[in-house]
């Protein structure tokens, strides 16, 4: 089934307010092979199939930013068998996967940094977003070998060699020097398999988002769990430190 049929079949969008940007930590993915009596790469692999389904979830939910963090910088410490395949999944994802969501009008974000990829895994990311560059569509913005902390530091060393002066260090000159400056704030951060941290992930740009957890594992984690937590986000108020007038 297209992305566009599986749009339709979702029906109506969810009730408004409507995140813009929804941002998932897809954990659980090694315990739920575990419990499928199958090794790691296998859960890996499940919770990749699972992906297509949830964009499409999201976008029929009004969503037009999804970004996933499928790989972070402390992740290089996992075994070398696991990091390895890894690797060769999203390799292989983006080569099947890529000309659907082109023809889908999908636009490909990277978030993170590459030189520590290997060059095809390093070229088939560069290859994609620079396919779907002018898409304007759903933008899926994919985190791999990213890190929060690392990000900021990126901005900040970037501000400095530029000349500035450490009072040219501000919210909205880091804002400008993240890895994806134009791409909003995610309003609501979907963290699977029970976990309640954000770990190391989008820590600038989540500071006021909205934090969902679920006890489901990533490859289980469905249609029906997308709309629970969209609804969820429609009955929270989102204050950013300020009092409305009606409180």
């Amino acid at each position: 089934m297209t992305l566009e049929a599986e749009l339709a079949a979702l029906g109506a969008n969810t009730a408004a307010p409507t995140p813009e940007h929804v941002a998932i930590i897809m954990d659980g993915n090694g315990r739920w092979a575990k419990r499928q009596g199958m090794p790691r790469l296998a859960g890996h692999h499940a919770g990749t199939a699972n992906i297509r389904p949830i964009l499409s979830a999201l976008h029929a939910g009004g969503v037009s930013y999804v970004t996933l963090f499928a790989f972070s910088t402390e992740n290089w410490g996992r075994p070398d068998a696991e990091v390895n395949g890894l690797i060769g999944i999203l390799q292989r994802v983006i080569k099947d996967e890529i000309d659907a969501l082109h023809r889908q009008n999908v636009r490909i974000r990277h978030l993170g940094v590459l030189d520590r990829l290997p060059d095809g895994l390093a070229q088939a990311i560069t290859g994609a977003v620079e396919r779907t560059r002018t898409n304007d569509g759903l933008s899926l913005c994919v985190a791999f070998d990213y890190g929060g902390r690392a990000e900021i530091v990126s901005a900040v060393r970037e501000i400095l060699a530029e000349g500035g002066e450490p009072t040219a260090v501000t919210e909205e000159a880091i804002r400008a020097h993240l890895f994806l400056p134009d791409v909003p704030d995610p309003d609501l951060v979907i963290r699977t398999a029970g976990e309640q941290r954000l770990s190391n992930f989008m820590i600038w740009q989540a500071a006021y988002s909205e934090f969902y957890q679920s006890s489901v594992y990533w490859p289980d984690f469905g249609e029906a769990e997308v709309r629970v937590a969209l609804e969820e986000y429609g009955r929270r108020k989102r204050r950013f430190g300020l009092l409305p007038s009606e409180d």
